[in-house]
């Protein structure tokens, strides 16, 4: 039989058998490659090691150390976890499995007695007795009707055989007497399941839709060496511990709850002033940049969002119209631009007046399936930070640099200095997503790019990212969770002024068009409060803090008074201060402030009467010293006019220089 050619990763051509497997191949290159190969991506797809080559084909080898590998190792582990919960629960039904950015899952459904977090030891168990058993996962393809019979009783497992049925044949994998529905490239072995952790168990929707049944999820991860997994547990602690939905629990920031509207955050009054104080400060400092502050309805007319194109790209992100009853069709707002336009609209503008910087901040709805909801960072109701700057086209790269100086001024008050610039573009094939207008979208992604070259700014470009009516300059951080998020942008639109037929009257008489500057510069209120609380990890700088003092009389009954006053004195600065007058003990007092990460809390008895002092505690010192109270009550006030800032960030006094 003729040999066939296989063109490697680096580019090496090798002759090969007809019919040799992935496995083969890596053998032939080196035993040790082979040793560590666990898949094979032929022509791009993920293979098995026993894959047959039968044809000229690319073939890169898979090896275990790999992130690819490492997905093959979660899909193993997987197969595994769901053999192990069907031999403790013979009766169960299961839904999805997979692999998540840090692990695997399995969705089941045992119906009045649902899996938990107590049931995780006993499967761990078994799955170690699977493990330990060394038995071979081979995948096998019998007919649909055949594993429909094999899955008869459970709904889930039967829709999934219809979905996953190619020329009526099904991808399983058999352990024991447990027939597993899985197309996914496994591990030859079970043995090959080194070390595993189950994690954790969550409801998820069965499709994802809220009128489905609720499963229960089951979080696993896996990997090959005890150091790599005992790393990635230390990581997801951290990450629990900086996670705003535990952190906003523990210090009563805000709740949702799914029975009176998923997606719908309310504000604790701790919360609440967080949230004002950063409200405050954006205008205050945009109003200083030459923005103007404005207010627009949360409705408007369905057809102003099928001029801006929002209705055509972006409708399934929008609620239903409301129908009023006399042919008017009303919509819950899914951005602020066409708001912006109206009130740009509503004057004849002038040359003179450019650029013109309207700024709100704007609540809008989005219809976000209910899986997607994450505590403040992704909901259904929420208040941008937005701002529309119109400008010449003369003007773009000065303004752009502008909007750009701010933001960075922005992050240096927040002390925000981890973060990267993505330039995002549009997916030129992509037709239905972007408006078309190839001329456009060429002019403005130069132009975008220019600006960035000019400032000298290091960036990456990302095809498919850009907001369906221009491209964008991202500011990309991370959350405490892992997740890559855009905390603040800047879009440049040569397309709505179009749509809506915008004009300035220039120097010359003329009508002319103005580009459009979309920015925001610190997200929403709910997003950026999620990331403040998770970078900060709940303990806020003093000038957010929700509380700033907590004052502790020794004994309220001596004491009290004087507590009082200089609650009072603060108060009347507008310094966010409560006396604790419980009758508990003041060591007890003092954790709890601690606990609830007050920046300061002031210890009173009988020598700080006498002399008008206050023993001052700063959050995380174990230490307190004594001080004049109004000397303490000045620094506080430098402090918090000074945002907190302990050092300058050099990363972003570089960018504004």
């Amino acid at each position: 039989m003729a040999n066939i050619e296989i063109t490697l990763a680096d580019g090496a051509k090798r002759s090969v058998a007809n019919g040799a497997s992935v496995l083969d191949v890596a053998k032939e290159i080196s035993v040790s490659l082979a040793k560590k190969a666990v898949a094979g991506k032929l022509n791009d797809q993920l293979v098995s090691l026993d894959q047959e080559l039968n044809e000229d084909a690319k073939l890169e080898i898979v090896t275990k150390d790999s992130n690819e590998g490492l997905q093959v190792v979660w899909n193993t582990a997987a197969v595994v976890l769901e053999a192990a919960v069907h031999e403790i629960y013979p009766d169960i039904h299961f839904g999805t499995k997979g692999n998540v950015e840090h692990g695997f899952y399995c969705d089941t459904d045992n119906g009045s007695e649902q899996i938990s977090v107590d049931s995780l030891p006993a499967i761990e168990d078994k799955m170690r007795e699977l493990i330990k058993a060394k038995l071979p996962l081979k995948q096998e393809f019998l007919s649909e009707a055949e594993v429909l019979k094999l899955v008869d009783g459970d709904p889930y497992r039967a829709k999934l055989t219809h979905a996953q049925a190619k020329d009526d044949k099904v991808s399983v994998y058999k352990l024991n007497d447990n027939v597993i529905l899985n197309s996914g490239v496994v591990l030859a072995n079970t043995q090959d399941v080194k070390v595993f952790k189950l994690l954790s168990v969550a409801g998820a929707y069965w499709e994802g839709k809220s009128s489905n049944p609720m499963l229960q999820r089951i979080y696993g991860t896996a990997f090959l060496k005890q150091k790599d997994l005992d790393a990635e547990l230390t990581r997801q602690q951290e990450a629990h511990d900086r996670d705003h939905r535990v952190i906003g629990n523990n210090l009563d920031l805000f709740f949702v709850d799914p029975k009176v509207g998923a997606g719908l955050p309310y504000w604790m009054p701790k919360g609440a002033t967080i949230r004002r104080t950063i409200e405050r400060y954006i205008i205050d400092k945009e109003v200083a940049n030459g923005y103007q502050h404005v207010y627009t309805p949360v409705l408007m007319n369905l057809d102003a969002y099928k001029t801006s194109g929002h209705w055509e790209h972006y409708r399934e992100d929008m609620f239903p119209p409301m129908d009023m009853g006399d042919g008017e069709m009303l919509e819950l707002r899914p951005m602020n631009c066409p708001s912006h336009i109206q009130v740009y609209k509503h004057h004849i503008r002038s040359y003179r007046e450019l650029p013109i910087r309207i700024a709100e901040l704007g609540m809008m709805h989005r219809y976000e399936k209910s899986g997607a909801l994450s505590g403040l960072q992704r909901v259904r109701e929420m208040t941008l930070n937005d701002g529309h700057t119109f400008v010449a086209p003369d003007q773009i790269q000065d303004e752009f640099k502008k909007i750009l100086s701010l933001m960075v001024e922005v992050y240096d008050d927040f002390d925000i200095t981890d973060y990267t610039f993505r330039l995002s573009y549009r997916d030129p094939k992509n037709t239905k997503k972007y408006f078309d207008d190839d001329e456009m979208w060429n002019k403005s992604q130069a132009m975008l790019k220019a600006a960035m070259d000019d400032l000298g700014l290091d960036y990456v470009e990302a095809e498919g990212e850009a907001a369906f009516y221009g491209p964008k300059l991202d500011v990309q951080t991370k959350t405490a969770l892992g997740n890559e998020e855009t905390l603040s942008t800047i879009q440049l639109d040569f397309m709505l002024p179009e749509r809506f037929d915008l004009h300035y009257v220039g120097a010359d008489g003329e009508e002319h068009r103005p580009v459009m500057i979309h920015r925001g510069l610190v997200s929403t209120m709910e997003r950026f409060t999620a990331y403040l609380t998770e970078i900060y990890k709940g303990a806020f700088p003093t000038w957010l803090a929700p509380k700033q003092v907590t004052i502790i009389p020794v004994n309220p009954k001596f004491h009290g008074a004087y507590a009082e006053k200089l609650r009072a004195k603060m108060a009347a600065k507008h310094i966010r201060v409560d006396v604790d007058n419980r009758n508990e003990k003041m060591g007890y007092k003092i954790r709890e402030a601690q606990t609830q990460k007050v920046p300061y809390v002031l210890v009173v008895g009988d020598q700080e009467l006498e002399a008008g002092t206050v023993n001052v505690r700063k959050y995380g010192q174990k230490d307190s010293e004594s001080e004049n109270n109004n000397m303490f009550i000045d620094s506080l006030l430098a402090e918090i006019q000074n945002y907190s800032r302990t050092g300058d960030n050099a990363k972003n006094d570089e960018l504004i220089k």
